[in-house]
């Protein structure tokens, strides 16, 4: 008997069968699927753009053709004609499922748009750039003295700035005759030489004094998000902040998967690096235009990115990376020009820096975290936690530097939760529940108010309350225990046994209702047995981590714990230590540190004897890792306790009360028998 065609949208993760010839935006209604669409699937507004992918998807159990969709038909052609639609782009309403696919929804399809939240850190950072500007006034040509227009502009800037051992490729000798000709040989010159350069290099020229100033960006290109900072070169002064999806996400959720889509598809690793390019090209348009910045001035970047990142933003095939002994092609930093990267949205010539890799699964984005909170000089233990689909770890105490990384997986970010989105208006992102009552108080994203203040139903009205991020399925977690709703093995009780009928049978477990809309035409959205387990997993391999970077430093106890990210930056401490994802510290010891790993490449970006600095910081970093540590194994078995087994916990209990309940398989309260 043929199934009916399996259909896997990204990045919701939402999939389902439905019947062949089903319309892409029909099938995503079915789903529960954002997909936007104003003509009512006329072929008009083209707000439902989807884009297919083909390959072999082993995490979804899926291998998608080109014939799983319907070829492109009369209306399809029309708008691209008129309109245009780029390259593997079609329109949902028309393009129609005849086999198992998987459909990527890009942002702007999205009613409800992903919140890129890695906000800049406000911190000063001395300034001493790779590339600066010299204004230099050159000789004329003289038939008596014969020498090439550059020859002359090098003596200029030798003798003016005392600059020595200048270069300049192809592209800058190209634009070099003209510009000294439209500037009457008077010109700005912007120049390169980092910490490894023996001399300076030619990357940017204006026609006399050029006053329109000089910028870099520092990028943070993550798993999940890329977000870039826009920085003045003279000041460090973060002209714009912008986020965007990053588009691999239709080839897989976390980084193993992506490794996978590589090994099972010939062209899978070009696919996946054509893509993250394309979307850097996107953001880096994006954010000139919001800063009013001509895209000719920003002529430096420097990138951070986990190994597999890495990998796929420089060309480098990352199959490697999925199999011990995880080796990396190469960990060092790196320099090269934007062309080498395909950047068509920066100058050819501008420089970019890339900062060294820890090890096959701590990256240059951990080596930013490092240079932005110095482990190394640390007073007490610190353990820096940058939380992400893979979590990575350093622990230091001014004299040494630890690191690992931790497959915490997606569920952080909302993917594998039944209710779970991406962070967006309209997401649950706090929760409450009254251990009396049992009652939840919800706060969402794009709204102030807890969902029991005057007005919040007003002010929810438009965005709606449509699902429940990561932030708000973990203090969801934490509340359930809280509350006595949940016990420590993480299993729901039943409405019996907990005494809330807000507990709901599902199945042969129970849920909590966070919040029923299905009267006015929103969602049911819950807390599964299925979302505790997935939260459990994640958290359990978090805090097996951080265990294990305390058995190698020979320690029991840490003195505070950084949470970086910017996942990180919206957790809950109180509830972070309730839920097990961290050890036991003094609450007012838990601090965040936002988007880390970007303050560190704008450090990078702004002051060279910082990547001095960072290279030698990761030579000494000792590396654990833990795919072979038999402890990591024990550390997460036991880590599967809500908050654990672990060790005890004795600053939680300081501040909260943790209720003893105990609920059978069935999710009654089981009675303890006497003993004698």
């Amino acid at each position: 008997m043929n199934q009916d065609p399996l259909v896997v949208f990204t990045p919701s993760g939402r999939r389902g069968r439905v019947p062949a010839g089903t319309s892409v935006l029909d099938a995503a209604r079915r789903l529960g699927v954002d997909l936007d669409s104003v003509c009512g699937g006329r072929g008009i507004c083209s707000k439902c753009q989807v884009a297919p992918a083909f390959g072999s998807f082993a995490k979804h159990g899926i291998t998608a053709v080109p014939d799983a969709l319907s070829d492109w038909n009369a209306v399809e052609a029309r708008y691209d004609r008129k309109r245009g639609l780029a390259a593997g782009r079609r329109l949902g309403c028309q393009a129609k499922v005849l086999g198992d696919a998987v459909i990527d929804v890009p942002p702007e399809s999205q009613v409800h748009r992903q919140v890129v939240r890695k906000d800049v850190d406000r911190r000063e950072i001395a300034m001493n750039p790779a590339t600066r500007l010299m204004y230099v006034e050159v000789p004329e040509p003289d038939m008596h003295e014969p020498a090439g227009d550059f020859e002359r502009l090098a003596r200029a800037l030798a003798d003016e700035w005392g600059v020595e051992g200048l270069s300049a490729d192809l592209t800058m000798l190209a634009r070099l005759q003209p510009v000294l000709r439209q500037g009457a040989w008077n010109v700005t010159c912007a120049l390169h030489k980092s910490h490894r350069d023996t001399g300076w290099r030619l990357t940017g020229l204006w026609p006399g004094l050029h006053e329109g100033g000089l910028f870099g960006l520092a990028v943070d290109v993550g798993s999940t998000t890329i977000a870039a900072h826009l920085t003045d070169l003279s000041t460090g002064a973060v002209l714009a902040s912008a986020g965007i999806m990053n588009p691999q996400i239709r080839f897989g959720e976390d980084l193993m998967s992506r490794v996978s889509y590589a090994m099972m598809n010939p062209d899978g690793a070009a696919e996946m690096t054509a893509a993250v390019r394309q979307a850097l090209t996107t953001l880096t348009r994006q954010i000139a235009s919001d800063a009013d910045v001509a895209t000719e001035a920003i002529l430096e970047a420097v990138f951070v990115c986990n190994p597999v990142m890495h990998h796929l933003l420089l060309g480098l095939d990352p199959v490697e990376l999925g199999q011990a002994p995880f080796a990396l092609a190469t960990s060092g930093s790196l320099s090269m020009d934007a062309g080498a990267l395909g950047l068509s949205s920066l100058p050819a010539s501008a420089r970019i820096y890339v900062l060294p890799c820890i090890a096959g699964h701590v990256g240059a984005d951990a080596a930013a975290v490092a240079l932005s909170e110095r482990p190394d000089r640390a007073e007490e233990r610190t353990l820096i936690v940058d939380v992400g689909t893979n979590a990575e770890l350093l622990l230091g105490d001014g004299t040494r530097v630890l690191a690992c990384s931790s497959p915490t997986g997606p569920a952080f970010e909302g993917a594998q939760i039944s209710s779970g989105q991406r962070a967006a208006p309209g997401a649950i992102e706090a929760v409450r529940i009254d251990p009396a009552t049992k009652a939840p108080r919800i706060r969402v994203i794009g709204c102030e108010l807890w969902s029991d203040d005057p007005g919040f139903e007003e002010a929810t009205r438009a965005a709606g309350i449509t699902g429940i991020c990561g932030s708000g399925i973990i203090e969801a977690v934490a509340e359930l225990r809280l509350a006595g709703l949940m016990d420590r093995s993480g299993l729901i009780g039943s409405p019996q046994a907990t005494g809330s009928d807000r507990v709901i049978a599902d199945g042969r477990t129970w849920s909590y209702v966070l919040h029923d809309g299905r009267a006015a035409g929103g969602p049911l959205v819950t807390v599964t047995q299925g979302d505790v387990r997935a939260i459990q997993l994640a958290k359990s391999a978090l805090y097996a981590g951080a265990r294990l970077l305390m058995d190698e430093m020979e320690i029991d106890r840490v003195d505070r714990v950084v949470l970086a990210g910017a996942f990180g930056a919206h957790i809950s401490p109180l509830h972070a230590m309730v839920l097990g994802m961290i050890p036991d510290v003094p609450p007012d010891k838990v601090t965040s540190a936002g988007n880390a790993a970007g303050t560190g490449a704008r450090i990078a970006l702004c002051n060279i004897d910082a990547r001095r600095e960072i290279e030698e910081l990761v030579g000494a970093i000792t590396k654990v890792e833990t795919a072979i540590e038999p402890r990591f194994q024990e550390h997460f078995v036991a880590a599967n306790a809500i908050p654990h087994d672990s060790a005890p916990f004795p600053e939680l209990r300081r501040v909260v009360v943790l209720p003893e309940v105990q609920f059978g398989a069935s999710g009654g309260r089981e009675r303890r028998r006497r003993r004698g």
